[in-house]
């Protein structure tokens, strides 16, 4: 039951054991809301029977009040043990989805956006909290107390107990027979959602462009026509799903009517009492009050399969696992017949072998789309191959857990990625138990304290969301900043210095020259005049290496390398025309 629970709810195990919790309360809370009824039904059976004493008087005083005070106690710990441990759950359960994302391999998310995974951890859960507070408990609970009171009436009359409750079961068969339309239709109505979601989020990120080309108009009218099909499938969805619960409850209602007639039917013939007939009217009234709202539940829970659905795809993601303990005898990368294939089922790398030497500068050349960038991150195990082997000093890195590989890596990315905070703090992201003068000392030999110390806060001055306060140039010095303060024994180079000028690139190298001293260096670069003091040049292009060697053997091959040489030599005498 746990484990069904948790794989039908996206739920832990803690969570799953609360929600049986609940709908034990919530069925017992049911069941107390009848013991006004049972009250009633002893108080008129003695007045029918003119039995009934000043002395009694007392005893259904004392019982209302016993009645409302155990009433309380149960809508107590209903409310405990549906909302405030949903609550829990929920933060749980977004932790744990985080900590999934961050655990499971790059390649997952080339197949889902930013939108996708913010809807999932953000709007999904709050979803899941929603219907395990006011629908997944409730529902059960409403079954489970409604199964008790129909076996008690058994026993009382059997007839009058199944003119009572055989509208229970169709009603439910409605709603589940309905299941498979409003799965489909919770889906179109996430894909509209998405992509809308989708539109709005390139809107705000590209509105400098679309400025830029007059393009605003025509893209908020595409954008207007999103959100209005999201309108449309929220119409559609609210309208199937009304369908099928309105006549569930049309037929609980009928339910009120079979019983009045059987009993009066009985009641003619004389086989039913009055004093009965009387506690199955009363009970058929409150009886359905429950589970028409159940009703509602149920087609809520049936709503929510898509939200679970994608949730379980994230907790179902095989995770990249590996030895804690580095056994590598130096920092040498090797290459050895690597082949490699995104999920979407392109080709990247085909066969593709070479040594990186640690104490050497290894530079990775050639034409966009050859395979550069995948070969720096199947490097440091961002992505498992399909064939063939990486190795670190000897060490096969598949069998090390990425955490602890990492510690080996210093990367500096091509798209930077800065936070919210302070320089200090942006820059400490690469040794979070750095002090601040080791910070300043990083910063310092990646040239951050040119521009730094003249801001009015200097080194505490807030950046802005990545970084939008500080130029291209400066945000790139940032992030080299880190792999200075990290000071790992292997270094990736992503077009560290694309977005620099020749003065700072100048620095840069210089600053970076001192760091490789007896490291692993690998550069990927576009700009020969980057790569031209390299101790080896790997050119990739499609998939595999068309040649590797010496800068200068290279050249003096007259190969690939060699033609882009030429080409970018020939690029810098380029002017504008009239000039």
């Amino acid at each position: 039951m746990i484990r069904y629970l948790q794989r039908r709810y996206a739920l832990s195990h803690k969570g799953a054991v609360d929600t049986i919790k609940g709908v034990l309360c919530c069925a017992l809370q049911n069941i107390a809301f009848m013991l006004p009824v049972g009250l009633l039904y002893l108080l008129v059976g003695e007045l029918m029977r003119g039995t009934l004493t000043a002395g009694r008087i007392p005893f259904y005083a004392v019982g209302c009040a016993a009645a409302a005070l155990f009433i309380v106690l149960c809508t107590r710990l209903q409310y405990d043990n549906t909302f405030l441990v949903t609550y829990v759950e929920s933060g749980v359960r977004r932790i744990s989805l985080a900590e999934k994302l961050r655990r499971i391999p790059l390649s997952f998310f080339g197949k889902r956006d930013l939108a996708d995974l913010t809807s999932a951890i953000m709007n999904d859960c709050a979803v899941l909290e929603q219907s395990q507070s006011h629908f997944v408990a409730p529902l059960y609970g409403a079954i489970l107390s409604t199964a008790v009171i129909a076996v008690s009436l058994l026993f009382f009359n059997w007839r009058m107990a199944l003119a009572a409750i055989w509208p229970l079961p169709v009603a439910f068969a409605i709603v589940a027979l309905a299941s498979g339309v409003q799965k489909s239709l919770s889906r179109k109505s996430m894909a509209a959602k998405l992509t809308c979601e989708d539109g709005i989020q390139e809107c705000m990120e590209t509105m400098a462009d679309l400025r830029a080309n007059n393009a605003e108009k025509a893209y908020l009218a595409g954008l207007e026509q999103k959100i209005r099909a999201v309108e449309g499938r929220l119409i559609k969805s609210e309208l199937g799903t009304a369908v099928f619960v309105v006549s569930a409850g049309l037929v609980l209602r009928l339910g009120i009517a079979t019983t009045a007639l059987t009993g009066a039917a009985l009641l003619v013939k004389g086989e039913l009492d009055e004093l009965t007939f009387f506690l199955f009217l009363l009970v058929a009234s409150r009886l359905y009050d429950p589970l028409e709202g159940s009703l509602q539940n149920l087609a809520a829970i049936i709503g929510t399969n898509t939200n679970i659905e994608r949730m379980n795809e994230i907790l179902d993601c095989p995770v990249q696992t590996g030895s804690d303990t580095l056994t590598n005898r130096d920092c040498d990368i090797v290459f050895d017949h690597v082949g490699f294939s995104y999920q979407t089922g392109e080709t990247v790398l085909r066969d593709v072998s070479f040594t990186a030497k640690q104490g050497q500068v290894t530079a990775l050349v050639g034409p966009s789309g050859g395979g550069k960038t995948t070969v720096s991150r199947l490097a440091a195990r961002f992505w498992d191959i399909d064939r063939g082997k990486i190795t670190v000093g000897g060490m096969d890195v598949s069998q090390v857990d990425p955490e602890k590989l990492m510690s080996l890596y210093s990367i500096v990315f091509q798209d930077v990625t800065l936070f919210d905070n302070t320089i200090l703090e942006n820059i400490r992201i690469g040794r979070k138990d750095a002090t601040d003068e080791e910070v300043i000392a990083a910063a310092r030999l990646a040239n951050v304290d040119e521009f730094a110390e003249k801001l009015p806060d200097k080194w505490n001055a807030n950046i802005g969301e990545n970084g939008c306060a500080l130029s291209g140039g400066e945000r790139q010095r940032i992030s080299i900043a880190r792999a200075f303060l990290k000071d790992a024994p292997i270094i990736l180079l992503d077009e560290a210095t694309a977005s620099l000028d020749v003065e700072n690139e100048t620095a840069i190298q210089e600053a970076l020259s001192r760091l490789i001293k007896d490291k692993t260096v690998l550069i990927i670069a576009h700009r020969m005049r980057t790569v031209s003091g390299a101790d080896k040049i790997v050119v990739l292009k499609d998939g595999t290496v068309a040649e590797q060697g010496s800068p200068a053997r290279l050249l003096q091959a007259g190969g690939l390398f060699a033609h882009m040489v030429q080409l970018q030599t020939q690029g810098q005498s380029w002017t504008l025309a009239g000039e």
